[in-house]
């Protein structure tokens, strides 16, 4: 039997299996990590293919098509979370992005579509030079969130993208964010900025918005403000989302693929599924047409499954597929080890009664 290759991505983790060979390598995609990853040149699913997979579960159904909008503004973002207040100097950061369509926000991390397109980069660049034959080795640096936010408004629907090897879609109340706008003004980058302060999901925020710049939206679930919200804090300053620039991406080049960054492929083509920006244009906002709909209840039952049993969870997930890591005379096991970071102050904090 030929092996093949099957990354599956949890969360802010990712792990190589290689099934139907007697030797599995199952080493963590994490900061500063390298994995090799064997070709041939025939697997069972296409001749010259390197196939990353992520599963679809067979249990809720698949996601109704959200119509696409393209983005035409991208704001930049340094989000800054205290997860674990035992260690207050070491706040997680992370670069985020907003990108800003005529009908539609969706709100990312810049630093995994980064990272997913430095990974395409280096596979089709060592496919080129092997010819499509030998082992892959693959660095990753900063993996960033899978956790993504869509906003619609004229249909006042928001949707989150969460990603437990598949890519689940979650109905959210849209966000109804009662703001106080005073007459205090500042400056950033340039920018004119009016201050605004609220109480949302357990926090007392504080919001520069830009009334120049007439978007009612902002990072993460911050929205409603006359003007684009540039930057916000809470009062104790444990979330911020720190303004770092904006792009106007009607100048860009029309159609600009992803693809069009990479180098040419080889005889054959490298498949990234569960890279959810890595063949479709950057500015395209749209829900993953492979995503399952789901509910919070449900997610949170098979994210503690994912936690309690990973490798039952993986085995789940590749049956209800058709796959097997499991055969005669051949038999292959993987271990899973969930890395969970300490969060003792989530973004959101319930209301005090």
């Amino acid at each position: 039997m030929q092996p093949e290759c099957v990354v599956f991505e949890i969360q802010d983790t990712k792990y190589a299996v290689f099934a139907g060979i007697k030797m599995l390598f199952v080493p963590k995609f994490l900061n500063g990590c390298v994995c090799d990853i064997p070709l041939c040149k025939k697997t069972k699913y296409m001749k010259k293919h390197l196939l990353l997979l992520a599963f679809l579960s067979p249990v809720f159904l698949p996601a109704m098509a959200q119509q696409p909008d393209v983005a035409n503004t991208l704001v930049h973002y340094k989000f800054s979370h205290l997860r674990d207040t035992t260690k207050p100097n070491e706040p997680y950061k992370e670069n985020m992005m907003l990108m800003i369509g005529k009908n539609a926000t969706a709100y990312k991390s810049y630093d995994r579509r980064l990272a997913d397109l430095q990974v395409k980069k280096q596979i089709q660049e060592q496919l080129a030079a092997n010819g499509g034959n030998g082992p892959i080795r693959i660095q990753r640096k900063n993996g960033g969130s899978g956790t993504e936010y869509y906003m619609f408004p004229k249909e006042n629907k928001f949707v989150r993208k969460e990603k437990l090897i598949n890519n689940y879609l979650i109905d959210e109340p849209y966000p109804a964010i009662a703001w106080r706008v005073t007459a205090d003004t500042m400056t950033l980058a340039g920018l004119h900025c009016q201050k605004a302060t609220t109480h949302f999901k357990g926090r007392d925020y504080t919001a520069w918005f830009c009334p120049d710049i007439p978007v009612h939206g902002g990072p993460w679930k911050l929205s409603g403000l006359p003007g684009l919200i540039l930057e916000a804090y809470d009062t104790k300053k444990e979330v911020v989302f720190s303004f770092e620039g904006i792009e106007d991406l009607t100048k860009t080049a029309a159609a600009k693929t992803a693809n069009d960054l990479q180098p040419a492929r080889p005889e054959g083509m490298v498949k990234m599924i569960g890279f959810d920006d890595a063949d479709q244009d950057p500015r395209l906002i749209q829900l993953p047409a492979d995503a399952i709909k789901t509910t919070q209840k449900e997610f949170l039952r098979l994210q503690d499954a994912m936690r309690k049993d990973p490798d039952a969870f993986m085995q789940s997930a590749m049956a209800g597929n058709g796959a097997n890591m499991n055969s005669k005379g051949n038999q292959t096991h993987a271990k899973l080890v969930i890395t969970t970071p300490v969060e003792n102050n989530p973004v959101e904090l319930p209301e005090k009664k």
